[in-house]
């Protein structure tokens, strides 16, 4: 392409001014350096196809430059010129990660080939980089659902420090999601490409805890038949989820501290320690301030993982997201059954609705699940497990003289305080009900309209 910026970093000017002319003259924007530390600073400001470097520069070498380019990204491409007789260096840098060489003196065409071939294949490589970019934001919005204000300010803390290296602690009840959370911001990362592991610091014991997050060498305890490396170090690159974190045992958060602070971590069993590159996401339902106070939780520990919190609501004080999770979940579910998708009573969804959902989201799920195989068409009040459906009288407020609310009494009282939360709006309490507009036009013709209802309600109380 025609704007595509090519560096050339050669210490012998005249050379430089060749390469640097016949490179202009095939399209590229050339730059460039008459050594290793000028040309870093040049790919470090400017977006940089391809770089054309010599081996033999006074001061740091090609091969240098290219581990230094290679450090800053992963995927840059590198071409190395080198001289016939130097054809084994060139070959050196081949493997560590050079695109190519070309040996001098050169066919202007043959190095002009090379060069396109080198920003076609970067080409490729934004393209690619793109498509895993948008899989990764279809991924969110396929596993994360929610318009509330709530999720909103939590999708806006997950796209600020996606990008950024910083520690993330990630607070909420148990069932909200926090793992998805974590995951969200490994893939909005630079390590997406990378792996993400997740590991329950309160599923298991001590020792096998400790083995588990920083590897182990062989003989170092009965049954360590093999060299472990450990999470830490199996990561590499990626992204380390230590979940339920206020269940780690105080001996192993000094040994987690260290290895933070350090980067490295000494396996159980061996001497020397190891360095690693992983970023910490950790998550916990416990108020960790408060076990700090009670010298449950390092002090030192909680400042150091919590660089930034996330704290993601309890599902009841997010209601207005429940319809889209029902309707994510019974989709969710009609895939996995090979099904068409059901839809949803307004009578069982007022009472999804106002349920309290101690099990948050992922009790929502099984609740959907459940409800999905038993329900034919629809799903109805009656295929939801006994503990919900047993909630309805207190959760909406409001008793028949028997003491137990009409199925009917149950949606006329929903549909209105659906329509005073939308400000009358129907596409949007449409939207919320989880019917189409026609369907609830019908509805508040059957019950002289829900507003009106809502207003004869008032004057009783």
């Amino acid at each position: 392409m025609a704007d595509s910026n090519m560096l050339i970093v050669e210490d012998e000017e005249l050379m430089r001014n060749i390469l640097r002319e016949l490179i202009s003259k095939a399209g590229y924007t050339a730059f460039t350096a008459d050594s290793a530390e000028t040309a870093i600073e040049i790919f470090a400001a400017n977006d940089i196809a391809a770089t054309l470097t010599d081996i033999k520069m006074a001061g740091r070498d090609g091969l240098d430059l290219l581990d230094q380019i290679k450090a800053i990204d992963s995927e840059a491409v590198v071409i190395i010129m080198t001289a016939y007789s130097s054809v084994d260096t060139a070959v050196a840098a081949l493997r560590k990660g050079a695109y190519d060489y070309i040996t001098k003196p050169f066919v202007n065409e043959d190095l002009l080939q090379t060069v396109k071939n080198a920003i076609t294949q970067r080409e490729l490589f934004n393209e690619n980089r793109l498509l895993r970019r948008e899989l990764r934001q279809t991924y969110r919005a396929k596993d994360m659902i929610g318009s509330s204000e709530a999720m909103q300010g939590v999708f806006d803390l997950i796209g600020k420090v996606a990008a950024t290296n910083a520690s993330v602690l990630v607070l909420g009840e148990t069932g909200t999601g926090k793992e998805l959370v974590a995951r969200a911001i490994h893939n909005g990362s630079p390590r997406a490409d990378k792996p993400f592991l997740a590991v329950n610091c309160g599923a298991l014991p001590e020792s096998l805890l400790e083995s588990e997050l920083f590897g182990h060498v062989r003989g170092s305890f009965t049954g360590a038949t093999a060299d472990k490396r450990g999470l830490l170090r199996s990561v590499e690159g990626g992204t380390l989820f230590l979940d339920e974190i206020g269940d780690m045992p105080l001996s192993l958060q000094v040994k987690l501290l260290r290895a933070l602070q350090e980067h490295e971590v000494t396996p159980i069993g061996a001497t020397a320690p190891q360095r690693f590159d992983a970023r910490i996401i950790a998550a916990t339902h416990k108020d960790l301030e408060a076990e700090v106070e009670a010298g449950r939780f390092r002090e030192d520990l909680f400042y150091r993982l919590n660089v930034v919190e996330i704290k993601v609501p309890a599902l009841r004080e997010r209601r207005d997201d429940i319809p889209l999770l029902v309707k994510h979940f019974v989709a969710k579910v009609a895939r996995s059954q090979n099904a068409e998708p059901r839809s949803v009573s307004a009578v069982a969804m007022a009472i999804l609705n106002t349920y309290n959902w101690p099990g948050n989201v992922r009790e929502l799920e099984n609740a959907v699940e459940r409800a999905f195989i038993l329900s034919d068409a629809e799903i109805g009040l009656d295929s939801l497990p006994q503990k919900i459906r047993a909630s309805n009288a207190d959760a909406l407020n409001g008793e028949t003289e028997s003491g137990q609310m009409t199925l009917e009494e149950i949606e006329r009282r929903y549909i209105a305080d659906v329509m005073r939360s939308s400000d009358g709006d129907k596409t949007k309490a449409a939207a919320i009900l989880g019917v189409d507009l026609s369907t609830l036009y019908r509805k508040l013709k059957r019950y002289e309209s829900a507003e009106s209802y809502l207003a004869e309600s008032s004057k009783t109380k």
